[in-house]
């Protein structure tokens, strides 16, 4: 079994961060704990992050909610049922109904069972779920911290987690993933409440 983020262990590790970074310590005295962002694991909540990928939320949750409109409960078999032409009326680009049909397919005929993701590695489930095409690593770290709630996770490229270590670490650019492990060593194994405080802080500068 792994260790899932709750209300109780965030708190405890937020503490646990701010003893040991300044600026974390800065952020928690400014907006107080960081929610939770907890997602339900699933075919839905997957599909819903394949639509975030380089679009703004908003963006992605109202071709979401369009998609429910149109089909109500969003499983892999609902949305087989629905043609291209549909799909593109909802909001989908064309490389996003490949990406999320490719996932539906996996799921519908037995090849892919996200419910055993629950009892594997970080590691096995990122090389699962990046074998399909169309899921990077950012799909799969977003999977893991948010619906799976691992703990040690940096969401390889997130924008607003990049952008927020710049401002509050004054770095002169955005740094790459490299960089911004190095930065964030320090974090383990509580690196997924450090994201959450990063990405508070981007919500409410």
């Amino acid at each position: 079994m792994y260790i899932e983020l709750n209300e109780s262990l965030l708190q405890e590790a937020t503490h646990w961060l701010c003893d040991r970074d300044p600026i974390l310590l800065g952020v928690f005295r400014q907006h107080s704990y960081p929610p939770l962002w907890n997602r339900t694991p699933g075919f839905s909540t997957l599909a819903h992050i394949i639509l975030e990928q380089q679009v703004s939320l908003a963006s992605a949750n109202a071709c979401f909610r369009r998609l429910q409109d149109q089909v109500g409960e969003v499983t892999p078999a609902a949305f087989l049922s629905l043609t291209d032409e549909t799909l593109r009326t909802l909001g989908y680009s064309r490389q996003k109904i490949q990406y999320t049909r490719n996932l539906a397919e996996h799921i519908h005929d037995g090849r892919l069972d996200l419910d055993l993701l629950k009892i594997r590695s970080d590691d096995e489930v990122r090389q699962t779920l990046t074998h399909l095409k169309g899921i990077g690593n950012w799909t799969a770290d977003i999977y893991l911290s948010e619906c799976l709630l691992r703990p040690d996770i940096l969401p390889q490229g997130d924008i607003a987690m990049l952008e927020a270590c710049k401002m509050l670490y004054l770095l002169p650019h955005r740094p790459d993933h490299p960089t911004f492990v190095r930065l964030t060593d320090h974090w383990r194994p509580w690196r997924s409440v450090g994201t959450r405080l990063l990405w508070h802080h981007y919500l409410n500068r």
